[in-house]
């Protein structure tokens, strides 16, 4: 099968490599590029522990911080596999989403030892450290990176489409789902040949008024699960 992948670039090319293992090949079409903002070295004296919700923050984190040996809790595998890959060495997994991360935090962490820092995109809502503050946490947020969404939809995505040479989308995120529906509008592209592979309810709901040949979402909301629907 061939299947797009909407990914920033970076993260594309490791789920190409995962998609040949599979006997898929990948379509880059690259819709959301990631920036890492420059700033100042990170205070983190009195941080117990970081807050990772996707690979970009653990790459921008490692950019702006000298410092391994904090407590880092992921949100799921693929970011505890950069903050590994970057050098982290106390690094817990969730295996979930933003929600589980935080049910999790409660078993990891003390509320009175100390400041936890969520590594975050400048887009990212504020809903984790909500949930966080409500139990009794201190929760400060870094914005260490922004995604821009590409404004028109790569050519050689719709030729691809059109042509019939691609039989599935792969969706990591509400915003790239919203970002390829907005594009693909713009563009006329008919999505009528394509299985949308999602990795969670929400990301298929951002595709809503686009005619799929089929919608399938993961079981949970990581890789593994999304590449299984394949």
């Amino acid at each position: 099968m061939k299947v797009l992948v909407t990914r920033p670039a970076e993260d594309g090319a490791e789920i190409a490599r995962k998609l040949a293992e599979m006997g898929h090949e990948a379509l880059l079409v690259p819709l959301l590029t990631v920036e890492l903002l420059d700033g100042e070295p990170l205070k983190l004296d009195d941080v117990q522990a970081i807050l990772a919700t996707s690979a970009n923050g653990v790459r921008a984190l490692a950019g702006r911080t000298r410092a391994r040996d904090l407590p880092l809790f992921a949100v799921g595998p693929q970011t505890a596999a950069a903050a590994e890959k970057a050098g982290f060495i106390r690094v817990r997994n969730a295996a979930g989403d933003a929600r589980t991360l935080a049910e999790q935090v409660t078993d990891w962490a003390d509320p009175a030892a100390g400041i936890l820092l969520h590594a975050r995109g400048e887009e990212a809502g504020g809903e984790l450290a909500q949930t966080l503050r409500a139990k009794g946490y201190q929760v400060r947020g870094e914005a260490l990176y922004r995604v821009r969404a590409a404004r028109e939809f790569p050519a050689e995505a719709a030729d691809l489409s059109r042509g019939g040479r691609a039989q599935a989308a792969l969706f990591f995120s509400p915003r790239s789902a919203k970002v390829f529906a907005e594009c693909a509008t713009r563009a006329g592209l008919s999505t009528k040949g394509l299985i949308a592979v999602c990795i969670s309810q929400n990301t298929a709901d951002a595709l809503q008024g686009l005619a799929f040949s089929e919608i399938r979402v993961a079981a949970a909301p990581n890789q593994t699960d999304l590449l299984a629907c394949l």
